[in-house]
């Protein structure tokens, strides 16, 4: 049975690091205190690191954020929390749900793109050129057969396989909500990523400012 995706609690009801934190605030490129909890970011631009892995995800800007709550109390984590500001800009940017990071790097055609397409060929023969890859959404899935593109070689399996366990590999589903920053109740330091949607380049940004927002304060993180 595949595991839920769900962010995983400790059974006291306290959320548990879906990330490395480190080990104070100081160590993160931007950190501030807000009363006695402390936050620390770390830009991150377009990369999820993901234990010996690094997923990339051109669409959207990836923070590390870090909660540091007070020794003698918890405090309540939401992602929701947090905005961010873009070039100074007035309005301010949401973070979006790690589902949706997800789909993006799953299905690389889940959302239509301009592209250019080149079809060249002799009668019913074809190749198309510039199209984006198809990517199955399920098992079976029949728009994988509308690609025209040879399928890539694949190793021979040895026949025998009994007796041989095989770790099943993290999905993606599993890696992004795993490593999201969690809502709930903090007692202990706690960290993970927030993503903001950003189609431009990278290179047009100048500056950037992490917003965390609690019930009465606020306090900014200028990470460039």
């Amino acid at each position: 049975m595949r595991a839920p995706l769900v962010l995983a609690f400790v059974a006291s009801g306290w959320l548990c690091g879906q990330t490395t934190v480190k080990d104070k605030p100081a160590d993160y490129p931007a950190h501030a205190a807000l009363g006695t909890t402390s936050i620390g970011a770390e830009y991150l631009v377009h990369s999820i690191p993901a234990g010996n892995q690094t997923l990339l995800t051109p669409e959207y800007l990836v923070f590390e954020v870090a909660v540091f709550p007070p020794r003698d109390r918890a405090v309540e984590i939401s992602s929701g929390n947090f905005t961010l500001r873009l070039n100074g800009k007035k309005q301010v940017m949401y973070p979006v749900a790690p589902g949706f990071v997800a789909a993006a790097l799953k299905y690389p055609d889940w959302e239509v793109r301009p592209n250019a397409q080149v079809i060249a060929g002799v009668g019913d023969a074809g190749v198309v050129i510039g199209r984006p890859p198809v990517v199955g959404r399920f098992p079976d899935d029949p728009r994988t057969g509308q690609s025209r593109l040879p399928l890539a070689p694949k190793a021979p399996v040895p026949d025998d396989q009994r007796g041989v366990q095989h770790e099943e590999p993290e999905s993606i589903d599993q890696i992004i909500a795993r490593t999201a920053l969690p809502d709930g109740s903090a007692a202990k330091p706690v960290s993970g990523y927030l993503y903001f949607a950003h189609k431009g380049k990278s290179k047009s940004i100048k500056s950037l400012e992490l917003i965390y927002q609690d019930k009465t304060e606020s306090v900014t993180l200028k990470l460039l």
